[in-house]
């Protein structure tokens, strides 16, 4: 036994009592583990592995274990929770969180009981292996911690954390509306006492996150003297506030905003919450804050023109966004929220959180973008950052290249002058769904052809042609979404806009033949850009194009169209018969 395990009576150990049917030392030594397991993770582990927690959790199910003893254990848990994520993971697995909810179920428990197993579900919360959907599964759970909320500011702290880490869908923001959270939150943005004001900020936030409804419900709650939650909100982002309930607060009226609760023009938008993300994209803040800040603020101006006008003159962004770009190091920090450290790669963070930025600040305007496009060294970090292990990096990074695609100007110069063709190519064959909906976008956007000497294409395909085309032909065979296939035939479509270019279709009879059959497909969108694709390879201006009408009308293309033309409606129609035209 190990000597950190003191002995009781010469034999027993502490643990060991606990484990027996001597109730009359189970006070004593449960005080004795408490104190012994405090700050000490080595010491939280060796209890763990002896079984102490089944022990502790039978004990808080039994209405014949006195008060005292139950709120002891409920302690005691609190503190393996605060452990290591093992700890946490033992304590779930050992059904501890039905338990502990229960502490607060009973009417005749007092506030300490309550508060301590509170302090438990909270720190058990924040793990991601958490049963978070457990509070929502039993109708009965939110109304009881909605109920327990308002008894001290330890009640108000726990369950504003555990909303917040364990709202994470609609039905979640949707439960916790319905049930008066909103009424049950609102005055405790007010309350002055942080450590409250912080887990409610988080709270709502999750809460309107993309849910326009619930939104809705915040921005027009009044506590009937006029305060409502916006108002509230801006005064907590003014700057006599610490930058974390400043970003906070910024946050809730950025999610508040994209919900559709506050407008772009409103001056809480454009006066307030946009300098406050800006100012958290600073070199004078810290680098979470600077994550934070500049993925937020992508968020914010990412749908309206004006915003991102205003913040790309504003306060020097773009070069402060830049000099993301060349952060390298990776540190270790303790969450602000948790114990636990780990390894974050600030580096990757920054890439990713300015290339978000990026991409939403030249989602519109030529101008901005030919400003961003400018940035040194940009299109060799967006190359770097698609060929990137990480995925937050990858994804931003073609996110960023799509946005800047959209630039006419841009497309027959800087792009055709970088190698970023075959991370892109890459991506397309490897990437992960989401990440392929972009790259196949973004490809598209870069081989659009505006000369009437097609150049461009035919100089993209003799340097990229097979990869390209290996590529295309493997979307179109996955197991991909619509989106994604339709994008792939819009660069075929683009393919066959150039003049040696056309080959490498007309030349691959396997893809002639998806042609075909997307032609016939039961998505209105593919069925259009197939048909683009046809139009363009038999377009009668173009040289050679006799012989590749006879080619594609031996392999069925003309009846195809001709039978389309009579069963389709609108613009598909309108395709068909622009290339049934060409047939000569």
């Amino acid at each position: 036994m190990s000597s950190c395990l003191m002995e009781v009576d010469g034999s027993q150990s502490f643990v060991e009592v606990l484990l027996s049917n001597d109730s009359d030392r189970w006070m004593d030594s449960i005080v004795q583990v408490k104190n012994m397991v405090i700050g000490n993770n080595k010491q939280k582990s060796q209890v763990i592995v002896q079984g102490l927690i089944p022990r502790l959790l039978q004990w808080m199910m039994h209405d014949n274990i006195p008060l005292d003893l139950k709120i002891e254990c409920s302690v005691v848990l609190g503190s393996l929770s605060k452990g290591t994520e093992a700890n946490i993971v033992s304590l779930i697995e050992a059904g501890s969180v039905p338990i502990l909810l229960a502490g607060n179920r009973l009417a005749n428990y007092d506030l300490k009981y309550v508060e301590a197993c509170l302090r438990c579900l909270r720190t058990v919360f924040l793990c991601n292996s958490a049963p978070k959907e457990h509070i929502f599964e039993d109708s009965s759970i939110i109304p009881l911690l909605i109920n327990v909320l308002p008894k001290s500011s330890c009640t108000q702290e726990c369950v504003t954390t555990i909303f917040a880490n364990c709202c994470k869908t609609p039905e979640h923001q949707n439960m916790l509306c319905s049930n008066g959270a909103i009424e049950a939150l609102a005055p405790l943005l007010k309350c002055n006492i942080y450590k409250v004001q912080m887990p409610t900020l988080r709270c709502f936030s999750v809460m309107c996150y993309q849910n326009e409804d619930v939104a809705q419900a915040i921005a027009n709650y009044d506590n009937g003297k006029g305060d409502t939650i916006s108002e509230m909100l801006v005064r907590l982002r003014n700057r006599d506030k610490t930058s974390e309930m400043q970003m906070a607060a910024a946050k809730c009226l950025t999610y508040l905003y994209r919900g559709g609760a506050l407008m772009a023009n409103d001056p809480i938008i454009m006066l307030k919450t946009l300098p406050t993300l800006i100012r958290m994209c600073k070199k004078d803040r810290t680098l979470e804050e600077n994550v934070e800040g500049a993925e937020t603020l992508a968020y914010l101006i990412e749908v309206n023109s004006e915003l991102q006008k205003v913040a790309s003159i504003s306060d020097h962004l773009i070069r402060t966004l830049s000099d993301y770009l060349k952060y390298t190091s990776v540190q270790q920090i303790s969450s602000t929220q948790n114990t636990q450290k780990k390894d974050i790669h600030w580096g990757n963070e920054l890439k990713q959180a300015a290339f978000k930025a990026f991409a939403s600040l030249g989602a519109n305007d030529e101008d901005i973008r030919k400003k961003i496009i400018e940035t040194e060294n940009l299109i060799d970090h967006i190359t770097n950052g698609m060929e990137s292990s990480d995925v937050k990096v990858q994804a931003a990074a073609v996110r960023c290249l799509h946005s800047l695609s959209r630039s006419v100007q841009q497309l027959r110069t800087t792009f055709q002058d970088h190698a970023l063709w075959k991370p892109l190519l890459k991506m397309l064959q490897n990437g992960p769904e989401e990440v392929l909906r972009v790259a196949s976008s973004t490809l598209c956007n870069l081989m659009l052809e505006f000369s009437p000497s097609k150049e461009h294409i035919d100089n993209v395909m003799n340097g990229y042609g097979d990869q390209i085309m290996q590529a295309v032909v493997f979307i179109l065979e996955g197991e991909h979404c619509v989106d994604i296939k339709e994008q792939a035939l819009c660069i075929l479509g683009h393919i066959a806009d150039g003049k040696t270019a056309k080959d490498f279709i007309v030349g691959n009879e396997d893809v002639l033949r998806k042609l075909i059959n997307y032609m016939v497909h039961n998505n209105e969108k593919v069925q259009l850009a197939a048909v683009y694709c046809i139009c363009n390879l038999v377009w009668n201006d173009d040289e050679g194009s006799a012989e590749r009408q006879a080619r594609l009308r031996d392999l069925g293309v003309q009846k195809s169209l001709q039978q389309l033309s009579t069963t389709t409606t609108g613009d598909l129609q309108q395709r068909v018969k622009l290339a049934l035209q060409q047939f000569s």
